[in-house]
């Protein structure tokens, strides 16, 4: 069930996850989904499905920013998007089948995990091993499949995991892993939205003020990504989605139950 909020609730929430995401290549969903289920009372799986809706429209505009700086491999972002077309789907199901409880859980260590992985940034930033031709392709391919399950599923870009595997393995540069990521999620996130846009896990009344927020904040994400020092705000950002996945992990789920 969600509360009658004011238009610009929404729309703040949507500057917040897009200035976010387009700063560090992400889709967002990691600041979306919490906010909309504590300040909007939203079952878990319909946050979930309504911010894949709007990760795709900040996959759109964070691209259309990182090319302007010439920072998008497409050839990279094809072979990540390719598999995870298919496999968004399968997460998008699963999502409605898992109990709330559960996919509360799920999602408070993957906020963890993700939040781990922004703090050991600085330590992995150059590539563990660089692959090239075929090993390259089949390790981008395996990628795709993964993120798009996790996707569906958390209604997330999977940014975290596409950049790692572009920056440790494949050996791009940060700019152009954050610019491909977020090329990469969209056809997933379409694929998954759609899902879950049919299962009525998407709060259509929110997209008004999201979508128009997230297209104004991850254009300005994307612009201070080329200039801007994220270190502090990589460390604080990760720090409160710690807190914010511990808090999934020891409190129940809200009483709301699915519409019939």
């Amino acid at each position: 069930m969600l509360i009658k909020s004011p238009l610009w609730i929404s729309f703040l929430i949507g500057i917040l996850a897009g200035s976010f995401g387009g700063l560090v290549g992400l889709g967002g969903g990691v600041v979306m989904v919490p906010l909309m289920v504590g300040l909007m009372r939203l079952r878990q799986s319909g946050a979930h499905g309504t911010s894949l809706v709007a990760l795709v429209f900040t996959g759109l505009a964070g691209t259309a920013t990182y090319m302007l700086h010439h920072s998008v491999d497409m050839a990279a972002a094809g072979l990540l998007a390719l598999p995870a077309i298919f496999t968004a789907q399968s997460g998008a199901r699963y999502c409605n089948s898992l109990p709330e409880s559960k996919l509360r859980h799920a999602f408070g260590i993957f906020l963890i995990l993700i939040s781990l992985l922004m703090l050991a940034k600085p330590y992995v930033s150059g590539p563990l091993w660089v692959l090239n031709g075929w090993h390259k392709a089949a390790v981008l391919l395996a990628t795709g499949l993964f993120t798009g399950f996790i996707s569906g599923l958390m209604g997330i870009g999977g940014g975290a995991i596409l950049i790692a595997s572009m920056v440790l393995l494949a050996g791009m540069s940060q700019h152009t892993a954050q610019g491909s990521s977020l090329l990469a999620m969209v056809p997933a996130g379409v694929m998954g939205a759609y899902t879950h846009w049919e299962l009525g896990n998407v709060e259509k009344g929110l997209l008004a003020g999201l979508i128009p927020g997230i297209l104004l904040g991850t254009f300005l994400g994307g612009s201070l990504a080329q200039v801007f020092d994220e270190d502090s705000l990589r460390i604080i950002f990760a720090v409160v989605l710690i807190c914010t996945g511990i808090r999934y992990l020891k409190t129940a789920p809200p009483t709301c139950e699915p519409e019939a």
